[in-house]
């Protein structure tokens, strides 16, 4: 059995050079009671591009486990194996997803491409775990952003490690409160729990932070259904905003962008996630200087290990197409098997109660979990699009010849927010 596990461990390093995991390669790592992991998600649809931009940063995050010989656990080191489950953009699709996922023996739950099917999720799995409390499973999300999933709606079985989205507004509004260009701004946003989180938020920050700067436009769309953004570019135009700010994500941001360039539209966009997935492609020259985006990482990032990091995620995936590497997702991967192992098991609880103190780090970023919500306390930069080869963009997106460079870090202990949980624990 050890020159086995051996063996499939030494298999399971080959997708850091070739290709992910085959059909051989799954059925070997169950051989040695591989840890299974559901990434639940978007992977065909309006917003394909943005599910599978997540599964090649997890399956790179799990293949640096597997690649210095899995999880440690009493009775030997055990492989990370994940397994795709389509959403297809459909909570009840997601819902299907997990029973399937549960079904199946997948114990972890991953899932962040939208809050509101994080919101089913997390009531679903909390109905279930209570049910059926032998086949527990933990959700780990990392970028369902609507700030009530670790406040009022917080779960001892629900982890998040992206900044929710008051925290990310405070990073971007830390950069707007000194853009004294800015006397107007038009808000716009997908209709949902996230989307209308950002606007709240945004217009409680523009008050306190900025008073000065007035608000010529409020207004959410569908998610995922508008093919034509011109109508809203055109308002956007004519209200002489200075300014938009946006927490749109995947097509809905690309097409934004893109109709506002072809509008005309002059201003600056503060995003939440202009800096990959088409949107600086689309917006060109025009996007020069004028867009910011808040992340937890970006590429550009003035470090040499956060350097050594990009590319060699590069060299894992060289095709710009598939550019968007996400720090925090490398992380979670991080403190998921640093948790395996303190815990000494894959006991659900247990795993639970050691992720609640895991502290990670990787080519010099870090982060560390808050017991008291289960929100990821990590640093935030804000970073502005600029020509590749500019000062501070040694790397641009997507091949598009645009990178962005860092021109605000917040520290972990500025960025973090008061929690309003109150959490049943086991």
């Amino acid at each position: 059995m050890n020159k086995l596990r051996r063996d499939v461990l030494k298999y399971l390093q080959l997708p850091l050079l070739c290709a992910p995991l085959g059909v051989a390669g799954l059925a070997a790592a169950q051989a040695v009671q591989s840890i299974k992991l559901a990434l639940v998600e978007s992977l065909s649809g309006p917003f394909a591009n943005t599910g599978e931009a997540v599964f090649r940063n997890l399956l790179w995050a799990t293949e640096r486990v597997n690649a210095r010989g899995g999880v440690r656990l009493p009775g030997g080191a055990r492989p990370l194996v994940i397994a795709r489950y389509d959403s297809k953009g459909q909570n009840e699709e997601a819902l299907s997803a997990l029973r399937a996922a549960i079904d199946d023996g997948a114990r972890v739950i991953m899932q962040g491409n939208s809050s509101a099917t994080a919101a089913a999720l997390l009531d679903a799995i909390e109905k279930h775990n209570s049910r059926e409390p032998e086949r527990r499973v933990l959700y780990l999300n990392y970028s369902a952003v609507d700030p009530a999933l670790t406040n009022e709606r917080c779960s001892f079985w629900h982890f998040r490690f992206d900044a929710h989205a008051d925290m990310r507004m405070a990073a971007l509004m830390d950069v707007i409160k000194d853009d004294k260009a800015v006397h107007s701004a038009y808000l716009i946003g997908q209709d949902y729990s996230f989307g209308q989180a950002v606007l709240r938020e945004a217009r409680r920050q523009l008050s306190a932070q900025r008073p000065d700067i007035q608000i010529v436009g409020d207004e959410l769309h569908p998610v995922g259904r508008v093919k034509d953004f011109a109508p809203y570019a055109a308002k956007i135009q004519q209200s002489g905003a200075q300014a938009v700010i946006t927490g749109n994500w995947g097509n809905d941001l690309m097409l934004l962008v893109k109709a506002a360039r072809e509008a005309g539209y002059e201003g600056r966009f503060y995003t939440f996630y202009g800096n990959a997935l088409g949107a600086p492609a689309a917006l060109g020259e025009a996007g020069v200087g004028k867009v910011l985006a808040v992340a937890d990482w970006l590429p550009n990032v003035p470090t040499a290990e956060s350097r050594a990091f990009y590319q060699s995620f590069r060299q894992r995936f060289p095709d710009p197409r598939d550019d968007y590497v996400h720090m925090r997702m490398q992380l979670m991967i991080e403190a998921l098997a640093q948790s395996l192992e303190k815990a000494g098991s894959t006991d659900t609880v247990a795993v639970a109660r050691a992720m609640e103190h895991a502290k990670v780090q990787l080519s010099g970023r870090s982060g560390a979990m808050r017991a008291e919500d289960h929100q990821f306390q990590q640093s935030l930069v804000v970073g502005v699009m600029e020509r590749k080869g500019s000062a501070g963009v040694a790397f641009d997106v997507e091949g598009s010849g645009y990178g962005f460079k860092v021109v605000r870090e917040i520290a972990a202990s500025k960025a973090q927010m008061p929690a309003m949980c109150q959490m049943k624990r086991y």
